[in-house]
């Protein structure tokens, strides 16, 4: 079982960036493909980006695709989720989750089974 760690959430306005850490402790890392989620308020947990374990897949809920980036190191053990030109709607907390997979290059947006304990990030306007 991989244990997440979620760093680097915090109170920013809108147009501005952040970046988003997790580090993960335990089993093999490179054998996960990784993702954020995000919970806003009275809303259910959504899917936000998966990085397969190779880095070579991508997927991007249409929300942020072409404002935010995953990116994972695997010599580090550490998954990103750069995050630009945010908006009041971004307000969430965001969560990184792991998935065993023996595919290398498979980026699923489901079915995630270890999480993270989350990560507050607020957008003012």
């Amino acid at each position: 079982q991989v244990q997440l760690v979620e760093s680097g959430g915090g109170l920013v306005q809108a147009g501005d960036s952040l970046r988003l850490s997790c580090a993960a402790s335990g089993h093999l890392f490179s054998t996960y493909a990784m993702g954020w989620f995000r919970q806003a308020p009275g809303k259910e947990r959504e899917f936000v980006a998966t990085i397969s374990r190779s880095g070579g897949h991508i997927n991007y809920a249409t929300s942020v695709r072409g404002r935010f980036a995953i990116s994972r190191d695997n010599a580090k053990n550490t998954i990103y989720l750069q995050m630009n030109t945010l908006k009041p709607e971004d307000t969430a907390i965001y969560y990184c989750a792991a998935k065993l997979t023996t595919y290398l290059d498979y980026a699923p947006s489901t079915d995630f089974t270890s999480w993270g304990q989350g990560t507050q990030v607020t957008v003012s306007s």
